[in-house]
C-alpha cells in the first residue's frame, strides 16, 4: 500500500513496507527466523527466568538522588524529548511555542551533548528535567525508563517527539522524499500552530475514548508487522494477554504523537529493562523498540480507546470551545461518576485470630505464603509504597486516604464484621471515625460465616452468624455511630448501608424497616440500603421489589458473571492445581455486555483481579488476564454505562482496593506499580 500526499512525498506506510520486507528477507535467508525467535531477549522465557528475588527498576538508580527530577507541582501535560541529534533540538523547542497550557518538558539526552532549554521562548514552560542516557533501546526504551521511574505518572496528556533524521530513508531512493521532510510534517501536523494543539487538546478534553492523535498518514496497519510479531506476542504474555487477531493491528508509526497519559503510564507494567533491549546495531525492523511501537497501538485499543491521525480531528467538528484548558495547571477535575473500591480492614493484630490461626496472623500472613501455580504467575504479590502495614496505624490510612484521592476513588465500603452484636476487625473504621482525615466511607455488612477454608459456607466455621442469639434489627444500632458521621456516603441524599447476604435473614424485609426507622429517629434520615449480588447459595436477592426491603444491589466481581476457563494448557498450571482456572477477559466481556441493560438502582462493578492463590494454593480459583489495560477499558465501559443516570446515581463499585490475598488490589505493587491506580484515574477522570 503507498499512500501519496498532496505533496507528492510517500509517506511512512511505503517505508513499512520496504523495512518490513527486508527485515524478514534477511532472517529467512539466513535460515535463522526461528532460532532469532527462540534467542530474543524479550522472549516470555528470559523475562520469567529474572524474576523472583531483588528486582531491577528499570531506570538508572541515581535517578532516585537527583534532585533535578524532583517535581513538586507538575503541569497537566508533558512533552518528553528523545535527543540523538542535538543540532535538532533547535527546532523542536521553536515548535512547542505553539503549546496553549503550561506544560512540562523530559528530555532523554543520548547525544552525548549538553542541552540548553530556551526558556525565554517558552513562556508556558514549567519544571525542565534532562537525563543522560544510553544510545540503547532508541527513543523508546529511554522513554520506558521515565515510565518505569514514575516520572510520567503526574500528567494527563504526554507529547511524545524526538530528533529524527531517519538515515535508512535517505540511503533508498525508492522511496520519495527525505528524513528531514518527513520530520518537518510530522512536527507540523503536532505542533504547527497554537490552533492545531488547541484542537488536539480540545478532542482529548471532549472525548474520553481518544487515546492517541498522530500526523496524517501515520496510523498503519497489518501489512507493517515486519519482524515485530513474535515480539509482541512474548510482550503480550507478561500482561497475560495474546494475540488473537494479527490483522486488526494498527499503531502510529514514526513514534510522535500526543497521547492520553496512562497508555504511556501503564507501560510500567511490562516490567522491561535494558536486557529487553536489542543492542544498538542499526537495525531497521525486528527489535523490541520496534515491537513496542506496535504493541502501544495494541494497547490502545485494548484500554478502550481509539486512535486518530490529525485530518480525522478535522472531519469530526468543532469541539467543545476551550475544552484544552481542562489541561491548565490546577484546574478543577470533574469525576465521570463515584467510583468505590472494597476495603478489607484484616490488616492488623485481633485476639480472635490469633487464637485461631497463631499468635501475630494478620491478612499478610497468608499473602506472602503464596508460589507460583503456572510460569510468570505473579505470586506472591507483594507491597511497594505502603509497605506491610498495619492498619491500626492511623498513618497508613492517611497514605491510603491520600492515593486513593489522588486517582479518582470517591470513597471506600468498607467490610465491616458483626457476629451477634460482637465487632470483629473493627479496629480501623474505629480510628477512622475518630480521626479527622478527609476520607468518605461507606459499610458492607459482611455477614458470613469465618471458616477455615476462607469461603464463607458452612463447614468449618470459626464464627457464624447466629440471628436468634442476637436480633439482626440490632446491628443499625451498632452502626448508628458510622452513619451519623458527615464524612458517610451518601447516594441521592441517602446513607450507603449495604449487605452481602440478605437473604440469609428469612425476615430481611422487616428488620430494614426497623433499620429505617431507628436511622429516622437518630438524625440519619434515609437509608439507601443495597443489597451485594451474588448466586442464591450465597443468601442474594434475586429480584429486586418493594417486598424485599432493598434499594438497589450492587456488583460484585467474579460473583454472578460466567466462569469461563482460562488458557490452562498454554501457560502451563502446576500438576498440583485443582482448582479452577478462569479467563479474566471473558469476565470483563460479560460485564460490559450485562451494564448496558442494568435498572438505574443497580450498580455495576468491577474487579481488579482475582486470585485466592494466597488463601488455597492449589485449590484456588483464579481469574488469568486480569491488566491495567484491560481494567481501564472494564471501569470506563461501566462508567459509560452509568452516564445516562442522574448525577448522584453514577456510582461503580471496585473489588477491591487491598484484598491482597485475592489479589483484588488496587495499591501499588511491585509487579504492576502503580498501573492499576493509573488506568483507574484515566477512566474515572477523562
Amino acid at each position: 500500500m503507498t499512500k501519496v500526499t498532496k505533496t507528492g512525498v510517500v509517506r511512512r506506510a511505503s517505508y513499512f513496507a520496504a523495512r518490513g520486507r527486508n527485515a524478514l528477507a534477511n532472517l529467512v535467508a539466513s535460515g535463522n527466523i526461528h532460532g532469532y525467535q527462540s534467542r530474543h531477549c524479550a522472549d516470555f522465557n528470559e523475562y520469567v527466568s529474572r524474576l523472583g528475588g531483588r528486582q531491577n527498576s528499570g531506570f538508572p538508580d541515581h535517578w532516585r538522588v537527583d534532585d533535578s527530577l524532583v517535581n513538586d507541582s507538575p503541569a497537566r501535560v508533558a512533552v518528553v524529548i528523545h535527543c540523538f541529534y542535538p543540532e535538532l533540538m533547535d527546532e523542536l523547542f521553536q515548535a512547542l511555542a505553539a503549546v496553549p497550557v503550561d506544560f512540562d518538558v523530559l528530555i532523554t539526552n543520548a547525544s552525548g551533548q549538553a542541552i540548553t532549554v530556551p526558556r525565554n521562548r517558552l513562556p508556558r514552560l514549567g519544571h525542565v528535567s534532562i537525563v543522560e542516557v544510553d544510545n540503547h533501546g532508541r527513543d523508546i526504551f529511554p522513554t520506558i525508563q521515565l515510565v518505569n521511574a514514575g516520572l510520567l505518572d503526574p500528567y494527563d496528556i504526554v507529547l511524545k517527539v524526538h530528533t529524527k533524521r531517519s538515515p535508512w530513508r535517505e540511503d533508498h531512493a525508492e522511496l520519495a522524499g527525505d528524513g528531514a521532510g518527513w520530520r518537518r510534517q510530522l512536527l507540523s501536523d503536532l505542533l504547527g500552530s497554537a490552533e492545531r494543539v488547541e484542537q488536539i487538546l480540545n478532542a482529548f478534553a471532549s472525548d474520553s475514548s481518544l487515546g492517541l492523535v498522530t500526523a496524517e498518514d501515520c496510523i498503519v496497519g497489518a501489512e507493517f508487522w515486519g519482524g515485530d510479531r513474535y515480539i509482541v506476542q512474548q510482550l503480550l504474555r507478561r500482561l497475560e494477554m495474546s494475540l488473537d487477531d494479527p490483522d486488526s493491528l494498527r499503531f502510529a508509526s514514526g513514534s510522535m504523537y500526543w497521547i492520553r497519559g496512562f497508555v504511556l503510564q501503564g507501560l510500567r507494567a511490562l516490567n522491561l529493562q535494558a536486557a529487553d533491549f536489542d543492542e544498538e546495531n542499526g537495525q531497521v525492523d525486528a527489535t523490541t523498540a520496534h515491537a513496542v511501537e506496535r504493541l502501544l497501538g495494541i494497547l490502545t485499543q485494548e484500554a478502550g480507546l481509539r486512535m486518530a491521525e490529525v485530518s480525522e480531528l478535522d472531519r469530526e467538528g468543532a469541539y467543545e470551545t476551550d475544552a484544552y484548558r481542562r489541561f491548565e495547571r490546577g484546574a478543577v477535575r470533574h469525576a465521570r461518576a463515584q467510583v468505590i473500591p472494597f476495603y478489607l480492614p484484616q490488616f492488623h493484630d485481633s485476639p480472635q485470630n490469633n487464637r485461631w490461626w497463631g499468635q501475630g496472623f494478620t491478612e499478610w500472613s497468608n499473602v506472602t505464603a503464596a508460589i507460583p501455580g503456572y510460569r510468570g504467575h505473579y505470586q506472591p504479590k507483594l507491597p511497594t509504597e505502603l509497605g506491610f502495614y498495619d492498619l491500626a496505624d492511623d498513618d497508613v490510612r492517611r497514605k491510603q486516604a491520600e492515593l486513593a484521592r489522588a486517582h479518582g476513588v470517591a470513597g471506600f465500603m468498607y467490610y465491616y464484621y458483626w457476629f451477634s452484636g460482637e465487632r470483629l476487625l473493627h479496629v480501623p473504621i474505629e480510628r477512622l471515625h475518630a480521626s479527622d482525615l478527609d476520607q468518605p466511607y461507606c459499610i458492607m455488612w459482611a455477614n458470613e460465616n469465618w471458616t477455615r477454608r476462607w469461603d464463607g459456607r458452612a463447614a468449618d466455621i470459626l464464627v457464624g452468624q447466629d440471628y436468634t442469639k442476637v436480633p439482626a434489627e440490632t446491628f443499625i444500632d451498632d452502626v448508628m455511630e458510622f452513619l451519623l458521621d458527615p464524612r458517610y456516603m451518601r447516594i441521592a441524599g441517602k446513607a450507603v448501608l449495604a449487605v452481602y447476604r440478605p437473604a440469609q435473614m428469612s425476615n430481611f424485609p422487616d428488620v430494614v424497616k426497623v433499620w429505617r426507622e431507628r436511622a429516622r429517629e437518630a438524625g440519619v434520615g434515609e437509608l439507601y440500603v443495597l443489597a451485594v449480588a451474588v448466586a442464591e447459595e450465597f443468601d442474594g436477592i434475586q429480584a429486586l421489589g418493594s417486598d424485599t426491603g432493598i434499594d438497589g444491589t450492587l456488583q460484585f466481581p467474579p460473583h454472578n458473571l460466567p466462569w469461563v476457563a482460562g488458557p490452562a494448557t498454554e501457560v502451563g498450571l502446576d500438576s498440583r492445581w485443582r482448582g479452577n482456572f478462569m479467563s479474566y477477559q471473558e469476565t470483563v466481556k460479560a460485564s460490559l455486555a450485562m451494564s448496558g441493560n442494568l435498572a438505574d438502582n443497580e450498580y455495576p462493578g468491577a474487579m481488579v483481579a482475582f486470585d485466592n492463590a494466597a488463601r488455597r494454593q492449589w485449590t484456588a480459583d483464579t481469574w488469568y488476564g486480569s491488566n491495567p489495560y484491560t481494567f481501564r477499558r472494564w471501569v470506563a465501559g461501566l462508567i459509560d454505562s452509568v452516564m445516562p443516570r442522574d448525577p448522584q446515581q453514577r456510582v461503580v463499585f471496585i473489588n477491591a482496593w487491598n484484598e491482597w490475598a485475592e489479589s483484588a488490589v488496587l495499591e501499588p505493587t511491585t509487579r504492576f506499580g502503580r498501573t492499576f491506580l493509573l488506568a483507574l484515574r484515566d477512566a474515572v477522570w477523562s
